[in-house]
């Protein structure tokens, strides 16, 4: 009997602490049961699609000139002795613009005059006083400035996708923020052997006082137009094993799962992409945190388009 009372509080003991650990174990089932219950939302930015036009093009750097220049040659070979006009003077048909004195060694000529062949202004002219000049060297030009055009260089791998009356977009550092439209009238039947480009003309339509020949433009040329295209932010495209998707949001309100859906790419231009299959204007698409998302995942959606979208729960209070 000794025995077994010493033997009891040591039973008593072991039994109070299994009880602890059954009990600690089952607390712990049943926090991982609550957790494994509880699914990650993500919050997500969202965007409309919408249907709209998409332009293709190409850019191109080219110089404003005259569409009518004219170069002035003297009649006689000699040396410049005067010079009448300056760059940007406006001159009349036969006005004297400069004078070649065509003397040579122990032989006295009276000086020659250059007269100008057309009224215009003068868009250039390279030689000083005292220039050699024969009747092959054109001493100046002068154009009529109130019609000019843009000349750009097409390289030959686009020259099939060029052609007279195609609009453009055009842009000079001298006015940032503005934008001119124009039209190609003409373009070369040839290629230059040398640089293998091909010149294309374009106006500005309509005429512009403040664009000045010799300035240098910025030209958008638009090359192709999709009309009615269902388009989408590139950042809004999410790629699985190579393969291009969209998270669509099966509702507008704040919380939401998605789909994953399967498109098909067209156009890709400035940051934008033609969808041709898998969506449709209306259509609520992730176009930001999305990289985590999969197929029926939850999410709460922060904003529409730019626009804050409240909850219900924010609704109620």
């Amino acid at each position: 009997m000794k025995k077994t009372s010493a033997k009891l509080p040591f039973i008593l003991m072991a039994a109070a602490i299994l009880s602890s650990a059954l009990v600690s174990c089952k607390g712990k089932s049943e926090k991982t049961a609550k957790e494994e219950e509880t699914e990650t939302i993500y919050a997500v930015n969202a965007d409309i699609v919408q249907a709209g036009n998409l332009d293709d093009y190409l850019e191109f750097g080219g110089d404003v000139s005259s569409v009518s220049a004219v170069d002035v040659y003297p009649d006689a070979a000699g040396k410049i002795s005067r010079i009448r006009v300056s760059v940007g003077d406006l001159v009349k048909k036969d006005q004297i613009i400069a004078y070649v004195d065509p003397s040579r060694p122990g032989m006295n000529y009276s000086e020659n005059p250059v007269k100008a062949p057309i009224s215009g202004r003068v868009t250039s002219f390279p030689p000083t006083i005292g220039t050699m000049v024969s009747q092959s060297y054109s001493i100046a030009k002068i154009s009529d400035t109130d019609e000019l055009q843009i000349k750009v260089n097409v390289a030959e791998r686009f020259i099939s996708r060029i052609r007279e009356n195609q609009t453009a977009i055009v842009s000079f550092d001298a006015y940032p923020g503005v934008e001119f439209k124009a039209r190609v009238f003409e373009v070369s039947p040839v290629l230059d052997t040398t640089s293998r480009t091909m010149l294309a003309k374009l106006k500005v339509e309509p005429a512009d006082s403040r664009i000045k020949a010799g300035m240098y433009a910025r030209v958008k040329l638009i090359t192709d137009t999709i009309k009615g295209a269902v388009v989408i932010p590139n950042d809004a495209i999410v790629y699985r094993d190579g393969k291009p998707y969209v998270f669509t949001a099966k509702s507008e309100s704040a919380e939401s799962s998605v789909n994953m859906v399967s498109v098909k790419e067209g156009l890709s231009v400035d940051n934008k992409t033609e969808i041709q299959e898998g969506l449709k204007e209306g259509d609520v698409i992730i176009v930001k945190g999305q990289s985590l998302l999969s197929d029926g995942s939850k999410v709460k959606i922060l904003s529409i388009s730019g626009k804050a979208v409240e909850s219900k729960t924010e609704n109620k209070d």
